[in-house]
Order: structure tokens, then sequence, then C-alpha cells
């Protein structure tokens, strides 16, 4: 790839800027699992983050899938695999990282410099055997072993999503239309929808090489149906590629799936083909002619140097590594430190206490046991210039709120004290539960919630997922615990620019804070979301408003 903007996208409004602690750098593209991105690890490494459509995420089948094919995915060790090193097939929205492998696809490779020479193709079909055994070895069929599947590092090829696809191939919304698998390189009882087995990976690797070697598909451009159809009826034209080859491609996309070549014999056969090259470990040379110059890898995201949010993160960020002894003492001063604290803290609070209650009783004392006349009273008071208890002869008010008359001599409990004048609350409007769909929204004046598209706060599903946008409000997602308070969304909302918020990492029990221009502050509560069909999508919220909320409360009414 020729520079960074070619491969690493920068993130839009509707990309998490963090998932799950990992600081999110780059976009590195979108597939039919969901969008993938740059991040690193604690340490520094590249690593991509894949995180699930929302349409996928909000099917309990394919969840129950993709944590079972997370776990088996875990188990793949093998050189010419990415190797997955994270996952939550439980968060919101599930996701899971592979280490980065910083080179081209080989659907990017072939498009910027044609068709691989013989020797790049059997060191790409040595070395992607060489994964499936891996993977076949995790009892684990790849199912969308294809071009674009398959990057290409400086020291061979990397195999990516095995086993994945699974989950998300059997979910309903493929049911509904939409495959995982590319037709272009299923093999024909995939095709077919019969049985998949390790064989047929070995079929997609055959297309796969194909691929490199004509830089075109196979068995042609057209229609899926068309597409599926050759595949299966017809025999495979191998007139086209290097006579040398077509041997080894031939057993690879024979069209009984018994008969076909197995990872082992395919390394076995290359090896013999590469003579010399293979012991003496030739394959860099080969791919850095594949490869050309590559896009530089954009640096960590720095934490921010602004506190955003009033509570931490689920996970902060990712700790691979368990605390070395230095950072473990360093804890263990931090909790003595603050047991410390805590403790005299403790001990000033009851000090206090135990103030109140004696300073209350003599009080009480003074007021039973005064005998002076009133008169008396109000001439001690009138040589000092105040009443008794220090405030002004002329507003000390009853313990009814009322002003006491001047020289009377009122001493009963409070009734000299002011009350300080006290910061008047934001007006509050709730509506419960509110349903936000394509024909409703809701609005910072009553009613809250509109029968029609007016609102200050619509649903959208027009682009690809959906999310809650607005002309004149900032959205900001709560993140950890529950029960948000008006301070913590103004704090939150202080840098706060977005005006449309994708519900991808939105669950039931989430928390939406919103800032009206006009100075209105509400909190949105989904109690449901619906999002699987778009043209059905509906989000249930409750909804609090605090009005003239964001300019402080000596300015609220």
């Amino acid at each position: 790839m020729s520079s960074a903007t070619e491969v690493f996208q920068p993130l839009q409004a509707d990309d998490p800027p963090v998932v799950a602690g990992y600081r999110l750098a780059a976009r590195l593209g979108a597939g039919g699992m969901g969008r993938v991105y740059l991040s690193h690890t604690q340490g520094g490494r590249p690593v991509a983050i894949k995180v699930v459509r929302p349409e996928l995420a909000d099917d309990p089948d394919f969840r129950r899938r993709f944590r079972r094919e997370v776990e088996a995915a875990r188990r793949v060790r093998g050189a010419y695999t990415a190797e997955l090193i994270d996952a939550d097939a439980d968060g919101v929205p599930p996701w899971l990282a592979t280490l980065y492998v910083p080179g081209p696809s080989l659907t990017e490779a072939v498009a910027q410099s044609g068709p691989l020479p013989v020797p790049a193709v059997l060191w790409l079909m040595a070395g992607v055997a060489e994964a499936l055994q891996a993977i076949h070895g995790a009892d684990i069929v790849h199912r969308d072993l294809k071009p674009s599947n398959v990057l290409l590092a400086a020291d061979g090829p990397r195999v990516i999503d095995f086993g994945i696809s699974l989950a998300a191939d059997l979910s309903s919304h493929t049911a509904a239309g939409s495959t995982v698998g590319t037709p272009h390189f299923m093999a024909p009882e995939q095709a077919s929808g019969g049985e998949v087995t390790a064989a047929t990976d070995v079929f997609a690797l055959g297309q796969t090489a194909a691929f490199a070697a004509l830089g075109r598909p196979l068995y042609g451009e057209g229609s899926a149906p068309g597409v599926l159809y050759r595949i299966v009826h017809d025999e495979p034209d191998l007139s086209a590629l290097p006579e040398q080859l077509r041997p080894l491609f031939a057993r690879c996309l024979a069209a009984a799936p018994e008969e076909r070549a197995t990872p082992a014999q395919i390394i076995e056969w290359c090896r013999l083909r590469l003579g010399a090259d293979a012991d003496t470990g030739a394959g860099p040379a080969v791919w850095r002619d594949v490869m050309g110059r590559q896009a530089t890898v954009p640096s960590p995201v720095p934490d921010p140097t602004r506190v955003l949010h009033t509570r931490p993160l689920v996970v902060t960020r990712p700790q691979p590594w368990p605390a070395q002894p230095e950072e473990r003492r360093a804890r263990r001063r931090r909790a003595a430190l603050i047991t410390t604290a805590a403790v005299a803290a403790g001990a000033l609070v009851l000090t206090g206490f135990a103030w109140l209650v004696a300073d209350a009783g003599n009080r009480f004392r003074d007021w039973v046991g005064d005998t002076p006349s009133a008169s008396g009273t109000e001439d001690s008071a009138r040589s000092s210039g105040s009443k008794p208890n220090g405030s002004s002869p002329e507003s000390a008010p009853t313990s009814e709120g009322g002003a006491a008359t001047p020289g009377t001599g009122d001493r009963r409990p409070g009734a000299s004290k002011v009350a300080p004048t006290a910061s008047v609350s934001p007006q509050v409007l709730t509506h419960a539960p509110a349903l936000l769909t394509a024909e409703t929204s809701l609005s910072f004046k009553e009613p809250l919630w509109r029968e029609d598209r007016k609102g200050d706060i619509r649903l959208d599903c027009k682009d690809v997922g959906c999310a809650i946008e607005s002309d004149s409000s900032v959205f900001v997602q709560m993140f950890g615990s529950t029960g948000t308070t008006l301070d913590e969304c103004r704090l939150l909302l202080g840098g706060a620019d977005r005006k449309r918020w994708t519900l991808a990492s939105v669950a039931a029990g989430s928390e939406i804070c919103v800032k009206h221009s006009s100075g209105d502050i509400a909190l949105l509560v989904v109690q449901t979301k619906s999002t699987a069909l778009p043209e059905l999508a509906a989000l249930s919220v409750d909804m609090t408003v605090w009005k003239k909320a964001a300019q402080g409360d000596s300015d609220n009414p």
C-alpha cells in the first residue's frame, strides 16, 4: 500500500472512541460481521478490534454461537494465523481482538500489482495450508476462506476470521437474505447446502490461490446464483493457470471432498517445487516484491488529559500481563494511604458529631433555665447592639418564618435562625416509557413524546446500523454503573459535540445524557432496543428533562 490514508481511515462520528478499554486509533474497514478498528495493547503492540454489527448483536442465537466459536478460536496457535488475543461475546456490542498484521490483503495486493508469480503462489499455498492445519487441529472449519481473509505480512501469509463466520452464517439476519460466505470462493457442497468439512476449506484454498495466479476469480464474474451454479455443475477451467501449478489445483478443486488433497500434502507438494528456496527461507524476499511499500502504523492513542467520565469504564484498559513487583508495592502504598485517610476522616466526623450534641444540650439548658425578664433581655440586647443570639434586631425571624418584633426577647429554639439562601432546583419533566420509532420523536418541551418527527430527538436507521440523532442537541453515553445524576450529565456534556449517537453500544439499562441548545439537559434510560430489522426498529426509553440545567443552579428560574 502506498500511504497510510489508503489503509487507516479516520474515525467517524458514529465510531466509538474506546472498546472495552482499547482506545481506537483508526478504522481498518468493514465486513459482513461488523467494523474493524486499529488499536494497541498496553505494551503498544497493534491489534485489530472487530465490533459486531447491531443487527447480529441483537440476536441471542448469534451471541451463543459467537461465544462458542470465540472459545474455539482461542485454541488456534499457528505461524500463519492472526492469533485471537481477546474477546467478549457478552459485550455491548460483542467484539474480538486479533494481532494486527501489517500488510495488505491478497485482494489488495493483486489489485495493486497484478497476478502473483509462480514462486509467490507456491509460498502462498504452503503458508495457508499450514494455517489450515492449525485451524482444523482445533476442530474448526474456516467456512469463509477467500483473498480478503488472507493478509500478506513480510514473512508470509496470515489467515484471519477462522471459525467466527460460523456464528454469523447461521444467524437469523443471514437467513433473512445475507450470507457471510463469498459465492466466488465456496465449495460445491457449501453452495448446495451440504455438509461443510475441512475439505471445504481446501477447495476454497484452491480458488484463493487461483485468484492470486490469475488476478480474477476462477469461476468468473457475474451474479451470485450464476457463479454458484458453475461451481456446483461445471469442471473448473485450469487452462489459464501456469502449467506447473495445474496438477495441484486439480487436486484441491476436485468435486468430491474425499478426493481433494490434504493440507499436509499441499505443503509437501509446494516444498518439492520450491526446491532449495524452501530450505533456505527465501520466502521473505518474495513477499517484499509482492507487498511493495507499506504504510506506517499509527501510534497508540494517548489517554485523554482531561477526565470526561465521572465513573470508570467497565474495563479501563486491557491487562494482558500480571502486575510487576514494583506496581504491586505501589498499590499497597496507595491502599495504606487511603486507609489512613479514611480513619482520620472518620475521627473528625465523630468529633464534630460529639461537639454538635454538646452544643445542642447547652442551648437547650440555656433556654429552659433562662429567668431574666423580657425588658432585661431587651436592655442587654440594646446595649450590645444585637439580639441575644447575634442576629439583627430588625430582622430576626420567628420559628414560623415571620420577623420577630423588636424588643420581645424571643428566645425560642430557632426563633432567630436565618435560613440560608437555597439554590432553586431546575424544573423537572418526565415521561416513562417513550417509544422512538421511524414515525415518532422526543421533545424537550411538553408533550415530551410526539407522534411525528418534529421533536428534538429522532431514531434513524437509514444508514448502516441505527442511531439517535438531533439537529439541536448533543449526546454522550454513560458507561459503567447506572443511576446517572444531573451533575454527572453536566460534567460529561461539557465537551460533547456529537449530534448522532449510534446504538451499537446501547442495550437495555444504558443511559444517555442529552443537552439541548436552550440549556435543557435530559437523561434517556433505555428499556428495550429492537434494531434487528431496521424497517421495524424501535427504542423504548424513560426520559427525564431538567429545564435550563446546563447553565448552573444560579441561572435556573
